[in-house]
């Protein structure tokens, strides 16, 4: 095995390396290095001298978190609405990215999305109104799952003197039993099975 490279004294990204570690199991060397931050980490020489090891991770947290709201829920939901539209390896792409939705340019910023939505409210989630429109602040809102399941594709919308809405909310608003209208609708028109 070569003789590793001295690094001690020199300066890659915000860390100046300070001292040799132990090193690794596969024989690398490892360097203990002092970041601009304050912070110390331990860094193979190889991954210094290609540039992948910058900082103590500082830097990382600090690309990730600029707002200071990566660990609340609202961003966790602007992050998940950004894989579903632009990750195909994502489970949800093919019914987002896949069939076409995408993310307005403007929310591609979390800050802009959380300025134009604003705090997520207790048990409610982004929601599309228009089910085949893009994620923009024309077509999406906070709403709450039970909306959101309404709002379903593959829901059956029923229309009925001039209004439209899926069986559950028919249901609900004329205070039947969603599986007793399924079943009527079953047997008869919907015209006569809302006509009680």
């Amino acid at each position: 095995m070569r003789k590793p490279i001295n690094l001690i004294g020199q300066r890659f990204g915000s860390l100046v390396v300070v001292s040799r570690a132990e090193d690794s199991k596969g024989g690398f060397s490892r360097w203990n290095c002092l970041c601009d931050c304050g912070g110390t980490t331990i860094a193979f020489g190889g991954n210094l001298r290609r540039g992948n090891t910058k900082s103590c991770g500082c830097l990382k947290m600090e690309m990730c978190t600029t707002h200071g709201m990566a660990r609340i829920l609202t961003y966790k939901i602007w992050a998940n609405m950004l894989q579903r539209c632009a990750n195909s390896n994502n489970h949800s792409y093919k019914n987002y990215g896949g069939r076409g939705i995408t993310v307005c340019d403007r929310w591609l910023d979390f800050e802009n999305f959380y300025t134009d939505m604003g705090e997520r409210p207790k048990r409610f989630s982004v929601e599309r109104k228009d089910n085949n429109g893009n994620y923009c602040p024309e077509n999406c809102c906070w709403e709450t799952m039970k909306t959101q399941a309404r709002n379903r594709r593959r829901n059956r919308i029923i229309k009925y003197d001039g209004k439209e809405q899926c069986l559950a909310a028919w249901a609900e608003e004329l205070c039947i039993n969603y599986a007793t209208l399924w079943n009527r609708l079953q047997r008869h028109t919907p015209q006569i099975a809302f006509n009680m």
